[in-house]
C-alpha cells in the first residue's frame, strides 16, 4: 500500500503554476489527485453542456458558464468540475483574476468517465454540496443518463428524456435535450 502526502493549498497553487498545460490536478483533502486527460467523447458532452448553458445564463444575464476552473471548497479541498456555473451574485464574491476561486460553484457538473470510483464520485458530490454548492450533475455517457444532486434529493433523467433545471433559476426553466446530448455525431 503506497504512502498517502498531504500538501497545502500553497503548495497545489505553486504546482499547478509550474504544471504543463494538459496536466490538471485537483486536492483532495489535502491530497493531491492527478486526473486523466478526457477522451474527445467526454469533451464533446462537456462542450455541449457548457454550450446549452452557457447561451442559456447569458441571454438570461444569470451569471457565467466555466470550464476546468479550480474552486476552493474547503481549507484543503480544491475541485476542478467540467462545467460550472457561477450565478451573478456569487460572482461578487469571487476574485477572477486569482485561482483558485474561492468558495463553490452554484452548480458544478461532473462527466463521468468509465475509469472514475464510486466512492471518489460520491466523496465530490459530498464535498460540493457542503461547501454550498447548490447541485451537481453526474453525467454518465456509457448509460445516457444524468443524475441531479441537490438538497432535495437525487433525480435521474435517462434519454431520450429532456433535463429540466428550475430550481437553480427562479421563474425560468433550463431544457437539456438527453438525445442530443449523448448524439454520436461530432456536432455541439
Amino acid at each position: 500500500m503506497g504512502t498517502t502526502v498531504k500538501i497545502s493549498v500553497e503548495e497545489f497553487r505553486r504546482l499547478q503554476e509550474a504544471a504543463e498545460e494538459t496536466v490538471r490536478y485537483e486536492l483532495d483533502e489535502g491530497e493531491l489527485i492527478l486526473t486523466p486527460s478526457p477522451t474527445p467523447r467526454h469533451n464533446l458532452i462537456s462542450l455541449r453542456i457548457y454550450s446549452s448553458l452557457a447561451n442559456f445564463a447569458k441571454s438570461s444575464r444569470l451569471g457565467v458558464v466555466v470550464t476546468e476552473m479550480d474552486f476552493r471548497l474547503s481549507k484543503d479541498v480544491i475541485r476542478k468540475p467540467d462545467v460550472a456555473f457561477i450565478s451573478r451574485q456569487s460572482i461578487k464574491i469571487f476574485d477572477l483574476d486569482h485561482t483558485p476561486v474561492e468558495g463553490p460553484p452554484t452548480l458544478a457538473v461532473e462527466v463521468i468517465s468509465p475509469g472514475n470510483l464510486a466512492q471518489d464520485t460520491a466523496k465530490k458530490i459530498r464535498q460540493y454540496l457542503a461547501a454550498g454548492t447548490q447541485a451537481v450533475w453526474l453525467v454518465y455517457p456509457a448509460l445516457h443518463l444524468v443524475e441531479v444532486h441537490d438538497r432535495a434529493g437525487i433525480r435521474q433523467v435517462t434519454a431520450p428524456d429532456v433535463l429540466k433545471e428550475e430550481r437553480l433559476f427562479p421563474g425560468l426553466q433550463f431544457s437539456l435535450d438527453l438525445t442530443g446530448l449523448f448524439a454520436e455525431d461530432l456536432e455541439y
